[in-house]
């Protein structure tokens, strides 16, 4: 592993793409933990994916800066259910929640562009003098972008963005007087259980007794809606799973062809999740050249690139239970489509 490279942002000069702003911002601060060490552990996971059988990738490696704005779009198509159920959740609710936490710090596992994460900073303005907004995201440019609008948005934010691949680098939450962690868009559904129970083990380890986690759960609904929510009439979602392709060419000299990868979506009704695959249209061989690494594929074979477990609210329930969480509030969406479970220590922190 290459050590990782940590610094305060320089509030004199930020680059976003290729434009410069020039200014002083006392309210905000920045930190990176990726760099060289985002390449090694690229490099070790495709390696491990791609010599396995059946072939595999984690799904954090779409959210490079182009594959963040292609989820956003994803967002907004009439398919995708999930983001636009959770939001008018999140609508009715952010005010109650901040009236149960009390946070003097909102930090968000997977920020993205924040834009649900803003109706907490609307509902939070009256909150009090003492309010941090802390982004961790793997996408550095859409990162500080993001912050930028958000300091603009709201002039009483302190801002502190950590750009840091979240699930290695859970211990650079910075401590504070009473956090809430926000884990949204069902992400935790992304990992297996065990690997779930693991990383919120990981993330209790980190929290004290006022502090409070925030996760999204996708619940279990009709086959033809999910079915429908993973290939959207656009070819977005096609479109952001083959860009785990793009990044694999751009950080370790592969030479996938995009075009000889096709998009495939179903939903696994015994392991009630969704799974998303990338199939070879053809025969071929793949060259990873930063790894020495030449990968076979048959006409057919499929890389798995990403799961999405749908729950209920007993599966819930023995999640939190497993991961040393007991849940405190249940807040559910109209029909039961999505739910946000609020979660804190069950040993109250000692």
């Amino acid at each position: 592993m290459f050590p990782l490279r940590r610094f305060r942002f320089n509030p004199y000069l930020v680059e976003v793409g290729r434009k410069e702003h020039r200014a002083v911002d006392p309210l905000f601060s920045f930190e990176r933990h990726t760099g060289p060490g985002f390449v090694e552990c690229l490099a070790s996971d495709a390696r491990d994916g791609l010599t396995r059988t059946p072939k595999e990738l984690p799904p954090k490696y779409f959210y490079d800066d182009r594959g963040s704005r292609l989820f956003d779009e994803i967002c907004e198509t009439p398919e995708y259910y999930l983001t636009r159920t959770e939001g008018e959740l999140l609508g009715r609710v952010a005010r109650s929640i901040l009236e149960s936490t009390r946070p003097t710090q909102i930090v968000e596992l997977g920020a993205g562009s924040a834009k649900k994460t803003r109706l907490f900073f609307e509902a939070w303005a009256d909150r009090g003098a003492e309010r941090t907004y802390v982004p961790m995201d793997v996408s550095e440019g859409l990162l500080l972008e993001t912050s930028r609008e958000l300091r603009r948005d709201f002039p009483w934010l302190r801002v502190h963005a950590i750009a840091c691949d979240y699930e290695r680098h859970l211990s650079v939450i910075p401590p504070g007087r009473s956090r809430l962690v926000l884990f949204l868009g069902s992400t935790i559904g992304n990992f297996a259980r065990g690997r779930a129970v693991e990383f919120l083990r990981g993330l209790s380890r980190v929290l004290g007794p006022r502090d409070f986690v925030l996760v999204g759960f996708d619940l279990r609904k009709e086959t033809r809606i999910l079915h429908a929510a993973y290939n959207d009439a656009r070819g977005l979602t096609a479109e952001f799973n083959r860009n785990v392709l793009r990044v694999l060419n751009r950080y370790l000299d592969a030479d996938f062809r995009l075009e000889s990868f096709e998009h495939v979506a179903f939903f696994d009704e015994e392991k009630s999740q969704i799974e998303m695959h990338l199939r070879s249209r053809e025969e071929q061989t793949v060259r990873l050249r930063r790894l020495g690494l030449s990968v076979r594929f048959a006409r057919g074979e499929t890389i798995r690139t990403e799961i999405s477990r749908k729950f209920t609210r007993p599966e819930v329930e023995s999640l939190f239970g497993a991961s040393g969480f007991r849940l405190e509030k249940w807040y559910a969406s109209p029909g039961e489509w999505f739910a946000l479970a609020l979660g804190k220590l069950a040993n109250g922190g000692k």
